[in-house]
Protein backbone atom coordinates (compact mmCIF):
# COMPACT_ATOMS: atom_id res chain seq x y z
CA UNK A 1 0.00 0.00 0.00
CA UNK A 2 1.70 3.48 -1.12
CA UNK A 3 1.79 5.91 1.46
CA UNK A 4 -1.07 7.88 0.30
CA UNK A 5 -3.70 5.27 0.05
CA UNK A 6 -2.16 4.23 4.07
CA UNK A 7 -2.76 8.41 4.10
CA UNK A 8 -6.58 8.19 2.88
CA UNK A 9 -7.24 5.27 4.69
CA UNK A 10 -6.25 6.43 7.76
CA UNK A 11 -6.90 10.16 8.01
CA UNK A 12 -9.63 10.02 5.09
CA UNK A 13 -12.75 9.50 7.53
CA UNK A 14 -11.32 12.01 10.13
CA UNK A 15 -10.76 14.61 6.91
CA UNK A 16 -14.50 13.83 5.94
CA UNK A 17 -16.53 14.14 8.82
CA UNK A 18 -14.32 17.70 9.92
CA UNK A 19 -14.83 18.87 6.37
CA UNK A 20 -17.71 17.48 5.23
CA UNK A 21 -16.36 17.78 1.42
CA UNK A 22 -19.21 18.25 -1.87
CA UNK A 23 -17.48 17.47 -4.67
CA UNK A 24 -19.07 18.13 -7.83
CA UNK A 25 -17.68 17.59 -11.47
CA UNK A 26 -15.44 15.01 -10.32
CA UNK A 27 -16.37 12.99 -13.60
CA UNK A 28 -14.84 15.91 -15.64
CA UNK A 29 -11.12 14.87 -14.70
CA UNK A 30 -9.74 12.08 -17.25
CA UNK A 31 -9.16 8.66 -16.08
CA UNK A 32 -6.09 8.13 -17.45
CA UNK A 33 -2.96 10.23 -18.66
CA UNK A 34 -1.24 13.71 -17.71
CA UNK A 35 -3.42 16.41 -16.17
CA UNK A 36 -3.38 19.58 -14.77
CA UNK A 37 -5.98 20.65 -12.04
CA UNK A 38 -5.77 24.71 -11.78
CA UNK A 39 -7.71 26.49 -9.08
CA UNK A 40 -8.01 29.08 -6.54
CA UNK A 41 -6.20 29.16 -2.97
CA UNK A 42 -8.07 30.41 0.10
CA UNK A 43 -5.67 28.48 2.91
CA UNK A 44 -3.65 26.07 3.75
CA UNK A 45 -6.27 22.80 3.79
CA UNK A 46 -6.77 23.39 0.17
CA UNK A 47 -3.93 21.23 -0.52
CA UNK A 48 -5.10 18.66 2.15
CA UNK A 49 -8.39 18.09 0.54
CA UNK A 50 -8.12 18.30 -2.86
CA UNK A 51 -6.42 14.97 -2.47
CA UNK A 52 -8.39 13.73 -0.71
CA UNK A 53 -11.34 14.41 -3.05
CA UNK A 54 -9.69 12.96 -5.91
CA UNK A 55 -9.50 9.12 -7.17
CA UNK A 56 -6.09 9.23 -8.87
CA UNK A 57 -2.99 10.70 -6.65
CA UNK A 58 -2.68 14.57 -7.09
CA UNK A 59 1.37 15.66 -6.97
CA UNK A 60 1.44 19.44 -6.07
CA UNK A 61 4.57 21.66 -5.17
CA UNK A 62 5.33 22.77 -1.54
CA UNK A 63 8.07 24.94 0.77
CA UNK A 64 10.70 22.94 1.04
CA UNK A 65 10.52 24.09 4.86
CA UNK A 66 7.63 21.94 5.37
CA UNK A 67 10.08 19.02 5.19
CA UNK A 68 13.17 20.22 6.08
CA UNK A 69 12.39 20.53 9.61
CA UNK A 70 14.31 19.21 12.91
CA UNK A 71 12.99 16.13 15.39
CA UNK A 72 10.45 14.03 15.23
CA UNK A 73 7.88 16.80 14.56
CA UNK A 74 10.00 17.56 11.03
CA UNK A 75 10.13 13.90 10.20
CA UNK A 76 6.40 13.37 10.70
CA UNK A 77 5.62 16.33 8.41
CA UNK A 78 8.08 15.48 6.15
CA UNK A 79 6.51 12.03 6.31
CA UNK A 80 2.95 13.44 5.86
CA UNK A 81 3.39 16.17 3.02
CA UNK A 82 5.34 13.62 0.66
CA UNK A 83 3.14 11.29 1.26
CA UNK A 84 -0.23 12.90 0.56
CA UNK A 85 2.01 14.18 -2.96
CA UNK A 86 3.60 17.78 -2.35
CA UNK A 87 7.12 17.56 -3.83
CA UNK A 88 9.33 20.13 -2.09
CA UNK A 89 11.01 23.12 -4.24
CA UNK A 90 12.84 25.65 -3.31
CA UNK A 91 10.50 28.96 -4.76
CA UNK A 92 12.34 31.71 -3.03
CA UNK A 93 15.32 31.24 -4.94
CA UNK A 94 16.41 32.95 -7.81
CA UNK A 95 15.88 29.74 -10.13
CA UNK A 96 12.25 28.74 -8.18
CA UNK A 97 10.00 29.37 -10.98
CA UNK A 98 12.10 27.67 -13.24
CA UNK A 99 12.01 24.62 -10.75
CA UNK A 100 8.56 24.23 -10.31
CA UNK A 101 7.57 24.36 -14.03
CA UNK A 102 10.30 21.52 -14.44
CA UNK A 103 9.00 19.63 -11.48
CA UNK A 104 5.68 20.09 -13.05
CA UNK A 105 6.45 18.94 -16.28
CA UNK A 106 7.93 15.46 -14.81
CA UNK A 107 5.31 14.69 -13.39
CA UNK A 108 2.91 14.87 -16.73
CA UNK A 109 5.19 13.67 -18.52
CA UNK A 110 4.83 10.64 -16.43
CA UNK A 111 0.99 10.51 -17.37
CA UNK A 112 0.20 11.81 -14.07
CA UNK A 113 -2.01 14.75 -12.55
CA UNK A 114 -0.37 17.94 -11.57
CA UNK A 115 -2.02 20.30 -8.95
CA UNK A 116 -1.35 24.25 -9.43
CA UNK A 117 -2.48 27.34 -7.81
CA UNK A 118 -2.01 29.77 -10.80
CA UNK A 119 -2.27 32.52 -8.09
CA UNK A 120 0.94 32.02 -6.71
CA UNK A 121 -0.29 32.33 -3.28
CA UNK A 122 -2.76 31.91 -0.88
CA UNK A 123 -5.37 35.22 -1.26
CA UNK A 124 -4.97 37.94 1.27
CA UNK A 125 -8.80 38.56 1.14
CA UNK A 126 -10.65 35.49 -0.43
CA UNK A 127 -10.50 37.50 -4.06
CA UNK A 128 -9.47 35.69 -6.72
CA UNK A 129 -5.91 37.48 -8.42
CA UNK A 130 -4.62 37.43 -11.43
CA UNK A 131 -2.97 33.84 -12.60
CA UNK A 132 0.40 33.59 -13.26
CA UNK A 133 1.80 32.12 -16.58
CA UNK A 134 3.46 29.04 -15.31
CA UNK A 135 0.29 27.28 -15.68
CA UNK A 136 0.27 28.31 -19.80
CA UNK A 137 3.53 27.27 -20.10
CA UNK A 138 3.05 23.95 -18.46
CA UNK A 139 -0.07 23.30 -20.80
CA UNK A 140 1.36 24.29 -24.06
CA UNK A 141 4.50 22.38 -23.40
CA UNK A 142 3.18 18.81 -22.25
CA UNK A 143 -0.39 18.79 -24.19
CA UNK A 144 -2.08 18.13 -21.12
CA UNK A 145 -5.32 19.12 -20.34
CA UNK A 146 -6.67 21.48 -17.95
CA UNK A 147 -8.87 20.98 -15.60
CA UNK A 148 -10.44 24.21 -13.52
CA UNK A 149 -11.33 23.68 -9.70
CA UNK A 150 -12.95 26.08 -6.80
CA UNK A 151 -12.47 25.37 -3.37
CA UNK A 152 -14.97 27.34 -2.04
CA UNK A 153 -15.34 27.56 2.22
CA UNK A 154 -12.25 26.48 3.19
CA UNK A 155 -11.56 30.21 4.24
CA UNK A 156 -14.01 29.94 6.39
CA UNK A 157 -12.43 27.33 8.60
CA UNK A 158 -9.25 28.48 8.29
CA UNK A 159 -9.37 32.32 8.74
CA UNK A 160 -5.49 33.77 7.10
CA UNK A 161 -4.64 30.59 6.40
CA UNK A 162 -3.05 29.46 9.63
CA UNK A 163 -3.94 28.22 13.06
CA UNK A 164 -5.80 24.74 13.88
CA UNK A 165 -9.25 24.67 11.22
CA UNK A 166 -12.66 24.29 12.45
CA UNK A 167 -14.80 21.92 11.35
CA UNK A 168 -17.29 22.54 8.49
CA UNK A 169 -18.63 21.68 5.32
CA UNK A 170 -16.56 22.87 2.11
CA UNK A 171 -17.16 22.48 -1.76
CA UNK A 172 -14.71 21.33 -4.33
CA UNK A 173 -15.69 21.93 -7.62
CA UNK A 174 -14.44 20.94 -10.89
CA UNK A 175 -14.88 22.33 -14.61
CA UNK A 176 -14.64 21.09 -17.73
CA UNK A 177 -11.67 20.18 -19.25
CA UNK A 178 -9.68 22.76 -21.21
CA UNK A 179 -7.15 22.27 -23.78
CA UNK A 180 -4.84 24.64 -25.90
CA UNK A 181 -3.20 22.40 -28.97
CA UNK A 182 -4.12 25.53 -31.38
CA UNK A 183 -1.44 26.98 -29.56
CA UNK A 184 1.22 24.23 -30.02
CA UNK A 185 4.74 25.12 -30.76
CA UNK A 186 4.09 28.81 -29.09
CA UNK A 187 4.72 28.05 -25.26
CA UNK A 188 7.13 31.16 -25.42
CA UNK A 189 4.95 33.90 -27.17
CA UNK A 190 4.07 35.90 -23.75
CA UNK A 191 0.52 37.28 -25.64
CA UNK A 192 0.05 33.50 -26.17
CA UNK A 193 0.79 32.39 -22.36
CA UNK A 194 -1.49 35.33 -20.61
CA UNK A 195 -4.70 34.41 -23.12
CA UNK A 196 -4.17 31.22 -21.94
CA UNK A 197 -3.52 31.83 -18.41
CA UNK A 198 -6.49 34.36 -18.48
CA UNK A 199 -8.93 31.68 -19.75
CA UNK A 200 -8.08 29.34 -17.04
CA UNK A 201 -8.52 31.89 -14.71
CA UNK A 202 -12.18 33.04 -16.10
CA UNK A 203 -13.11 29.29 -15.32
CA UNK A 204 -12.00 29.32 -12.02
CA UNK A 205 -13.66 32.90 -11.52
CA UNK A 206 -16.90 31.24 -12.86
CA UNK A 207 -16.80 28.10 -10.46
CA UNK A 208 -15.28 30.11 -7.30
CA UNK A 209 -17.64 32.96 -7.96
CA UNK A 210 -15.46 35.19 -6.01
CA UNK A 211 -14.58 38.40 -7.06
CA UNK A 212 -11.34 39.08 -9.42
CA UNK A 213 -8.33 41.20 -9.06
CA UNK A 214 -6.15 42.22 -11.89
CA UNK A 215 -3.54 42.36 -9.87
CA UNK A 216 -0.69 39.92 -8.63
CA UNK A 217 -1.84 38.55 -5.03
CA UNK A 218 2.06 39.16 -3.61
CA UNK A 219 1.79 42.47 -5.41
CA UNK A 220 -1.43 43.01 -2.76
CA UNK A 221 0.42 41.62 0.32
CA UNK A 222 2.85 43.78 -0.02
CA UNK A 223 1.02 46.77 -0.23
Amino acid sequence: MSRLALLKAVLGPFLRLMFRPRVEGAENIPGSGPVILAGNHLTFIDSMILPLVCDRPVYFIGKDEYVTGKGLKGRLMAWFFTGVGMIPVDRDGGRGGVAALMTGKRVLDDGQIFGIYPEGTRSPDGRLYRGRTGIARLTLMTGAPVVPFAMIGTDKLQPGGKGLPRPGRVTVRFGEAMEFSRYDGMDRDRYVLRAVTDSVMTEVMRLSGQEYVDMYATKAKAA
